[in-house]
């Protein structure tokens, strides 16, 4: 829809803006800004509600309250002769204004018979309660303004709205029409916030790494990057897919503890836990191993939980969450071999058996067409090994506790540390919670030698098609030959916390403004 009324058009909606704009030129014929800014707000609505709430009408008249002062967005109108009722909504909540003409004055009341719903307002006066027993704030002389003219109006049923695509694309309507929503976003903040604290106290030193990378530079996990071009150095460049290889730099360079909560860009689909843009957090820690990541992320996680929630056990989509520690631990390996009626003692006598499985054996547990197809791209039986845990065991992960999940081939790890007693396997946990991954996590490679193999064999799986193999990083490699102490490092995914803490089924609906399809026309 065009953002203005087109001549002659008679859509409701235009009709409105039409009467909004004339009621705008009105206040500017009587002297009145529709857009001023010459007005102190002095307190919140919550605050006027805590410190009034339980008092009651007699005592509110006797004690004559201080004045205060509230702004927001008008909410609800209702006129009744001489008297109108407003509801102001600011960023604690609401409030009823309770306007009287006898005390506002005349050239207020008529500046108050030009407000609309979603207009923004200011009231000044004193706390007291209506006859029905409503905390309101009493306009006194001078004590309304109309600060702000809405020439669009709010949509009438916005709350509950079908069409959530419309609530992403006017994040800024959906923010002001639901106070659950903006919650929601404020606890977002309280965990982001949160885990900075965490870190922060245990000595780790918050940094800024480079989102433009080169082509060689544009690795750290498993992703397609997005490509752009730098006119003045005439530099192909892609968006940073992870902050690991420069954070690891970083410890190469003697910070030891290091940590970034950053945006990362990822050229994939788009689903209810993937958006191409999102944030993480990586953090690296010198002298350190996965097992000691493992109760760090216990610590951190259920410390989260508290603060943001303020419980240990936390609903999502109806299952309760608990996330005391500890956490219960499985194997990959181990239970793909379940699924498969492998057996073997150990993680290596599974493995010994599951590279024995032909390709048809590993597809006959599958039907659907497209994780088949993914099978054909796994070149190995680690690969093949992921891919089945991918497809068939973590669909039955537990839902109530978050889970750590150990015993990862090296042939998807790439730049994780094998295992000293079963060079199959690297040292690496992932912690899933919701049925979803939230935090990847090894005890790092540090051998050039191990890890120049490894990047040979990332290029080597490009050429075979793989397009979210990694590149050779020469720098990288570098830099480990200067020598990186035994490490430890973890990413974890804010949004994906997000969606846990704030019970929301998908992820756009803890990212302000998610990457959306442009509307027909949008742009023109």
């Amino acid at each position: 829809m065009s953002e203005k009324p087109t001549p002659g058009a008679t859509s409701s909606i235009e009709d409105q803006i039409r009467l909004r704009e004339g009621k705008a030129r009105e206040l500017r014929e009587r002297g009145q800004h529709p857009y001023g800014n010459d007005v102190q707000v002095g307190t919140t609505t919550e605050h006027v509600k805590e410190l009034h709430g339980a008092d009651s009408a007699e005592a509110l008249e006797n004690e004559h309250t201080q004045r205060y002062s509230v702004a927001g967005r008008v909410m609800a109108i209702r006129t009744m002769g001489k008297v109108t009722f407003l509801s102001v909504r600011d960023r604690t909540g609401d409030l009823q204004a309770f306007i009287k003409k006898d005390k506002v004055g005349d050239g207020a009341w008529e500046a108050l018979k030009l407000l609309d719903l979603g207009d923004i307002a200011w009231v000044r006066g004193r706390a007291m309660r209506t006859r029905t027993g409503e905390l309101s704030i009493e306009a006194d002389e001078g004590g309304f303004r109309l600060l702000t003219k809405a020439l669009r109006p709010l949509p009438e049923k916005w709350h509950g709205l079908s069409d959530v695509e419309t609530r992403y694309r006017q994040r800024y309507v959906d923010l002001a029409a639901n106070p659950e929503v903006r919650e929601a976003f404020r606890r977002r903040a309280k965990l982001i916030s949160g885990l900075r604290r965490f870190l922060d106290e245990r000595c780790f030193v918050e940094v800024e790494t480079p989102v433009l990378h080169t082509p060689e530079q544009a690795g750290g996990a498993a992703a397609r990057p997005f490509e752009t071009h730098h006119n003045a150095l005439d530099l192909q460049l892609k968006l940073r897919i992870a902050t690991e290889l420069h954070l690891k730099r970083l410890i190469v360079g003697g910070l030891e503890r290091v940590y970034e909560v950053g945006r990362i860009f990822r050229n994939e689909g788009i689903d209810r836990k993937h958006n191409p843009e999102f944030t993480m957090v990586e953090f690296y820690q010198a002298y350190a191993t996965y097992q000691d990541l493992m109760k760090l992320t216990e610590e951190l996680v259920s410390r989260l939980a508290l603060e943001v929630t303020g419980n240990l056990v936390s609903k999502y989509q109806g299952v309760e969450i608990d996330w005391r520690p500890p956490w219960p631990r499985v194997s990959m390996v181990g239970e793909v071999a379940k699924a498969y009626g492998v057996r073997g003692a150990s993680p290596s006598e599974q493995l010994d058996e599951l590279a024995t499985l032909s390709r048809e054996r590993w597809a006959a547990e599958v039907k659907d067409r497209e994780d088949l197809n993914k099978l054909l791209r796994a070149a190995s039986t680690g690969e093949q090994i992921a891919w089945a845990f991918e497809t068939l065991v973590e669909p039955k992960l537990p839902k109530d506790r978050p889970v750590f999940v150990l015993d990862h081939p090296i042939e998807v790890s790439p730049l994780a540390r094998k295992r000293d007693s079963e060079p199959r396997l690297v040292d690496r946990f992932e912690a899933f919670a919701g049925g979803m991954e939230i935090a990847n996590a090894f005890s790092e490679l540090n051998d050039p030698r191990d890890q120049e193999a490894r990047f040979r064999a990332q290029v080597e799986a490009a050429r075979r098609g793989d397009q979210e193999a990694m590149p050779y990083d020469h720098d990288y490699l570098r830099a480990l030959e200067h020598g990186m102490p035994p490490t430890a490092g973890e990413g974890i995914g804010i949004d994906r916390l997000a969606m846990l803490f704030t019970d929301s089924p998908s992820i756009r609906d803890v990212i302000l403004f998610p990457l959306l399809k442009p509307e027909p026309g949008e742009g023109a």
